[in-house]
């Protein structure tokens, strides 16, 4: 099975952004070439990009509370195990102090850094971080690799705050879905009623079927359609019927 998650709201999408991105900073930076300690740096360009909405922070902040508060009121449900809860409210805890402790704006330490910003600044130049724009990145990126991953350390260990409170976020959304096998007759799926209301779609299909799905959704309806892989028509509908799992995931 193939999972697409489709997030319904601007706040979810932000956070499986910096999910990816954090992803593959993580992937990049822990090897040791040039060309991939290149693409760590332009992930985490990127991230510093996407956190700079200013209510970033605040959102998490909250939303951490109100899980809180949530998973407070499960400790007399014979169904909770009191040591998942105990667990996962003792990191939302340690989470929101480390984030609460986050001097200023997110990404401030970078943004302070001149060098890392005018790197930046020529990257947004397609192009522009060629050896002869760039010569003292181009020493960076051929010095020993050690150093370049304790640089990287430096730079990714004041976002971890960040990282952990979108991770705790995206993992109680995901383990709240509810799950229903559909199919899609002749590709084509829609839903009208408004029985399931939703941060988030996780949609799965046999991976060697070749289509993807187009979902459009809103609090009235959802309308799925089955594309085939590598079709050079836009508005073409993949024939076969598709049969598929929808979770509804809501925090």
């Amino acid at each position: 099975m193939i999972c697409y998650e489709h997030p319904l709201n601007e706040r979810i999408r932000t956070l499986l952004r910096l999910e990816d991105l954090f992803n593959k900073v993580d992937f990049f930076s822990a090897r040791d070439t040039s060309v991939e300690h290149h693409a760590a740096l332009v992930a985490l360009f990127e991230i510093l990009d996407v956190t700079g909405r200013a209510d970033l922070k605040s959102d998490l902040l909250q939303e951490l509370e109100r899980q809180r508060g949530l998973l407070e009121g499960l400790r007399k449900n014979p169904e909770i195990s009191e040591e998942a809860l105990d667990s996962i409210l003792n990191d939302i805890k340690v989470t929101f102090r480390d984030l609460l402790n986050i001097p200023g704006r997110i990404g401030g330490h970078l943004r302070d850094n001149e060098w890392l910003m005018s790197i930046k600044q020529r990257m947004s130049i397609p192009g522009g971080a060629c050896e002869f724009d760039l010569p003292s990145y181009h020493y960076w990126l051929n010095i020993v690799p050690e150093v370049r991953h304790h640089d990287f350390s430096e730079w990714i260990t004041p976002l971890l705050p960040i990282r952990s409170s979108f991770s705790i976020v995206l993992k109680l959304l995901r383990n709240s879905g509810k799950t229903f096998h559909h199919t899609a007759y002749q590709g084509l799926f829609q839903q009208t009623d408004s029985g399931h209301l939703a941060h988030m779609l996780r949609l799965k299909i046999d991976k060697e079927l070749p289509c993807v799905p187009e979902i459009s959704a809103n609090k009235y309806a959802l309308n799925i359609r089955f594309i085939p892989f590598g079709s050079d028509q836009k508005t073409g509908v993949y024939e076969e019927d598709v049969d598929f799992e929808l979770t509804y995931c809501n925090l």
